[in-house]
């Protein structure tokens, strides 16, 4: 039978996904997840430091694992019709490396070292250097952030490379060059590991180190060592050229297509993050705004080149040329925490449960808590009782990005509950999303239509109603469960060349949406006003 399957890999927070999708009838063949071990068991995190690091060997165990399992799952002879597989990450999630391009943590040395892993995006240990970086962008004859909405965050890879170069000797005297995840994985399948020579993410690059053509590639040695001498050494370690995911880097190595399970000559696309490609799994065309939706939010969106020209959107994660979709600028927001904010609340009211002797029962009641303040929730009226929240649990991306910002409730009374503190965070993530919609339209970018992918989106249809509500506007909710990995199937069918272009790949294979929530006019005239006081909060 002939290679029309491919496979797509979402690397998220907590797991890898796996698909393996027929190319030509855009069908799911199977599915399969994966668990990080050692992010699992907790270690080599800081919530109290916004400390966030995962080792590279959970990615490589859980990343043989989950492939495994899918094709293990999938109809017998399936192993040799795979023609292609590409990946998505989450990101900024860089990693100090040495000049074989091997993470330091997978080096004897460092494998129990937390900074010689990678630093997931949520790691908001380098505020400091996020603020430098931004003072000398100020001040600088070119503003190198200026494509990423003029504003550097504390999540992104210099900031996180240059805290982790200050505050780590030892690592600082083995790193040669650091590697995003999104380009690391693809590198070890295909054999090409060297830091001068692998291939680099379009997405990563110009969304998170600003990287762009009008500056000949990445920021200039002068403007690095201004900032700190260490940086210096790194630039010349690096790249002047990126790709679009839908770039071909070459073909799994013998040893992987045997570690993997899988038969014949299989191509490899380049990486890119989970939000973008998500963006192409969920349905993305110019001007739709793509919300995906999970412990954060990324907002994506694409336009026309040349109705891009001369604008600079403010306060956003950056405007790329073919960082989602190839020949389009592709422009991201998103909020830095939005489920995380009711998984923080399920948590705080499941504290006592700790004195529960009986496991089963423990996990009995904190599952049955999050349904239980939704039913309750639902029933409540739009009044003034209804406390006041802010969604910045874990700072704020856009719009402006601020990592120092912190949450805030308003209005609590002795007569406040649990449900009506719900109903608040609900309505304050609801908050963040509109001001991040505001802030495109008074950029003059229009959004013509929104749609949602993500856990979020699939579980919760009170999270869902609020946000038609806040948004007045509809939200369709894209049919895929897996809309990230089924992005990276598309672009996989592009790079192996069983379509020409990723428009026909996402047209053969789209799953269409199964949902769409209508806003609730008479809900207006409350929401807006709580918005103003929202805004009023910031």
């Amino acid at each position: 039978m002939s290679a029309n399957l491919v496979i797509g890999l979402d690397f998220g927070t907590d797991s890898v996904r796996a698909v393996i999708i027929d190319a030509r009838s855009g069908s799911e063949v199977s599915s399969a997840v994966s668990w990080y071990p050692r992010w699992k068991a907790g270690l080599y995190c800081n919530p109290l430091k916004n400390q966030y690091r995962q080792h590279p060997q959970d990615y490589l165990d859980s990343m043989i694992q989950v492939v495994r399992d899918a094709v293990g799952s999938a109809p017998a002879g399936t192993s040799a019709r795979i023609a292609g597989i590409s990946f998505d990450t989450t990101g900024s999630t860089p990693v100090l490396v040495d000049n074989e391009g091997t993470p330091l943590a997978l080096k004897d040395a460092f494998r129990e070292n937390p900074n010689a892993m990678f630093i997931l995006w949520k790691d908001h240990t380098a505020i400091r250097e996020a603020e430098e970086i931004n003072k000398l962008c100020s001040t600088w004859p070119v503003d190198y952030s200026k494509f990423e909405g003029g504003i550097y965050s504390s999540e992104w890879v210099w900031a996180k490379i240059l805290h982790v170069l200050r505050e780590d000797k030892a690592v600082r005297d083995a790193a040669y060059s650091w590697v995003e995840h999104c380009d690391w994985i693809p590198a070890i399948l295909s054999g090409v590991t060297k830091p001068e020579e692998l291939i680099r993410s379009r997405c990563a690059a110009g969304h998170k180190a600003m990287w762009h053509e009008e500056f000949g590639g990445l920021p200039p040695e002068e403007f690095l060592g201004a900032l700190d001498p260490v940086l210096v050494p790194f630039r010349k370690r690096l790249y002047t050229e990126t790709y679009p995911a839908s770039h071909k880097v070459g073909y799994l190595t013998a040893g992987w297509t045997e570690k993997l399970g899988i038969q014949g000559q299989v191509a490899i696309g380049a990486g890119a993050f989970d939000a973008h490609m998500g963006a192409v799994g969920g349905g993305i065309r110019p001007y739709a705004l793509v919300r995906v939706m999970g412990t954060s939010t990324c907002d994506m969106l694409v336009a026309p080149e040349d109705e891009m020209k001369g604008k600079l959107i403010r306060g956003i994660c950056g405007q790329v040329d073919g960082s989602i979709v190839p020949g389009l600028i592709g422009l991201e927001a998103g909020q830095s925490a939005f489920g995380d904010v009711y998984a923080w609340f399920k948590k705080l009211l499941s504290w006592p449960l700790q004195y529960v002797s009986d496991p089963a029962e423990r996990e009995r009641v904190s599952e049955m808590i999050l349904a239980k303040l939704t039913e309750q929730a639902m029933l409540l009226p739009d009044d003034d009782t209804i406390p006041l929240a802010s969604d910045w649990f874990n700072g704020r991306r856009t719009p402006d990005a601020d990592q120092t910002m912190s949450a805030t409730l308003a209005g609590l009374t002795l007569g406040t509950d649990a449900p009506m503190l719900f109903k608040s965070l609900v309505e304050a993530t609801a908050f963040g999303s509109f001001a991040i919609a505001e802030r495109f339209r008074e950029e003059g970018i229009p959004i013509r239509e929104v749609i949602a992918i993500g856990g979020v989106a699939k579980k919760s249809p009170f999270v869902m109603q609020t946000l038609a509500d806040v948004m007045n506007t509809e939200i369709r909710v894209a049919s895929a469960d897996q809309a990230c990995a089924l992005g990276a199937a598309m672009f996989a069918a592009t790079a192996s060349g069983l379509y020409k272009s990723l428009e026909d790949a996402a047209k053969a294979m789209s799953q269409g949406f199964d949902k769409t929530y209508f806003p609730n006019p008479a809900r207006l005239e409350y929401l807006r006003n709580k918005y103003r006081q929202y805004l009023a909060l910031a």
